[in-house]
């Protein structure tokens, strides 16, 4: 018979203290919406720029705040702090405001370069200290094996040192314009596409737990 002293929430087997997930038409205006931000403000003020930033004046401006915003709506909705994304906002506060302060795109260009760069020297010390930091934040939603987190994580890190070399590259010999468009158009792309190629090493192993 049930206990009716008992409330069904205090089933040990129904957790009801987990975070809510955001819907992911709501992650990816999270994730992108800021990007979409910096873009749009760009194309719209490169002619009206008043320090002569060809529109990253603006488009800085528009991006701190968006990107503040995203992050603040990200821990509201699912009561943590969403880690890359948090990284990704001190960056672009520190070189936004040095942007702005300095009157100089060259930081903000960087910024790719020094997130990615960041991303890559953390998942490579972890591996050095025998730690995989990629399953502790993926841990949950993948169920591999660790010689597998490790391989994952060995991509990763080739691919964040990659996005790095892009991004000098892309700041040294394009325009502001076409610099925009590759930052807010070309690596999601290549970021997609890059994901896509993990499929095989990620579906061959990403079965559920058996329940004991």
């Amino acid at each position: 018979m049930t206990d009716p002293t008992k409330n069904p929430g205090d089933n040990p087997a129904e957790p009801q203290d987990a975070p809510p997930k955001a819907s992911p038409l709501i992650r990816m205006a999270i994730e992108f919406g800021p990007l979409v931000v910096f873009f749009a403000t760009q194309r719209l003020t490169k002619d009206s720029d008043p320090k002569g930033l060809d529109g990253l004046w603006y488009a800085t401006i528009a991006f701190m705040l968006a990107i503040t915003l995203s992050v603040i709506a990200g821990r509201m909705i699912e009561r943590r702090w969403p880690v890359v994304p948090l990284v990704t906002a001190v960056f672009v506060l520190l070189l936004g405001g040095l942007t702005l302060w300095l009157q100089d795109a060259t930081f903000m260009k960087i910024k790719p370069t020094l997130v990615n760069s960041l991303f890559a020297a953390i998942l490579g010390f972890g591996l050095w200290r025998g730690r995989i930091y990629l399953k502790a934040i993926f841990g949950e939603a993948l169920h591999l094996s660790d010689e597998r987190w490790s391989r994952l994580t060995k991509r990763f890190i080739l691919w964040f040192i990659s996005l790095a070399i892009l991004n000098e590259i892309a700041r040294q010999v394009l325009n502001t314009d076409d610099w925009t468009t590759f930052k807010t158009v070309g690596l999601p792309v290549m970021t997609v596409l890059f994901m896509l190629t993990l499929g095989p090493l990620i579906s061959q192993e990403n079965e559920q737990p058996e329940d004991n």
